[in-house]
């Protein structure tokens, strides 16, 4: 984490009178190169963060950082604004050289809240220790052996496909624009209450990605002739073998996002991606 930037944010923040806690990972991590002589809380599980009533928390870092947020955050409703030290940081919009307007924004109220759908991971034998969610997505994924695998697909108890590729991508509307869209996945917006399915290197050139209808209950099993496949939830992942049964369902509840006028979804896929990008524009 870039110091400066850190430092930036938090003499602003005292200056507006905003009480400040520190995730206890962050504070380990910087607190020997801190130069403030002002001991803050720290905070480590979603029951401290609603214990002590947290109005909102600052995701600092890049879209990585956020989708370990959302996993704290869990169903608490405390909303995210990210702040981009990274690089592309499309989840976390503000950017280095606007921090000190989106406090004062804060401060004023001037925003919105984007409600963003999670999927959920349930699983025989139980993967991720109970932080079953994902805010982009998950993957299943051929590990070292060359060969291919075979992922079964069901939608609803009901065959879909059987996919022969090096990995299947099942993504939320916000993780469109992630490894999805790098598979050729299409951009969906969110609120669209979709999930897209994507394969990775299909085998078979009729395999397209497919966008279905987010109340649907998605059951994988798969083939291989290796003992380790890598299944994922955003950026945390797992070796599971074959014998293992995955269905992946939405999430009961949303994370809230905050977002400010003029950085939409529509100008973030401008900004971000060039979106339309055109000499004849």
């Amino acid at each position: 984490m870039q110091i400066a930037y850190l430092h930036i944010i938090i003499n602003k923040l005292r200056t507006e009178n905003i009480e400040v806690f520190f995730h206890t990972d962050i504070y380990e991590c910087v607190k020997e190169r801190f130069s403030f002589t002002e001991v803050f809380p720290v905070l480590a599980t979603t029951d401290d963060l609603v214990q002590n009533k947290i109005d909102l928390l600052l995701s600092i870092g890049g879209d990585g950082t956020i989708l370990h947020s959302a996993v704290l955050i869990k169903n608490s409703g405390i909303p995210i604004l990210g702040i981009n030290l990274g690089r592309l940081g499309f989840l976390a919009i503000v950017e280095k050289s606007w921090i000190l307007e989106a406090v004062d924004k804060l401060v004023l109220q001037e925003y919105t809240i984007e409600k963003r759908s999670l999927l959920e991971l349930n699983s025989d034998p139980e993967l991720f220790r109970g932080e079953n969610i994902a805010l982009n997505d998950f993957t299943v994924h051929k590990s070292s052996s060359p060969s291919v695998i075979v992922v079964h697909t069901y939608l609803n108890d009901k065959f879909l496909s059987s996919y022969w590729v090096d990995g299947l991508i099942i993504s939320t509307p916000t993780g469109s624009t992630g490894y999805s869209l790098s598979c050729g996945g299409p951009i969906v917006f969110p609120g669209s209450g979709t999930f897209i399915i994507t394969p990775v290197a299909p085998h078979n050139l009729t395999m397209r990605p497919i966008v279905v209808p987010d109340n649907s209950v998605i059951r994988l099993e798969i083939e291989s002739r290796s003992d380790s496949i890598l299944c994922s939830l955003d950026s945390r992942y797992q070796s599971i073998s074959s014998d293992y049964r995955l269905t992946i369902k939405k999430c009961e509840y949303s994370i809230n996002l905050i977002v400010f006028e003029g950085l939409n979804f529509s100008k973030n896929i401008q900004n971000k991606l060039n979106w339309g990008t055109d000499k004849r524009n």
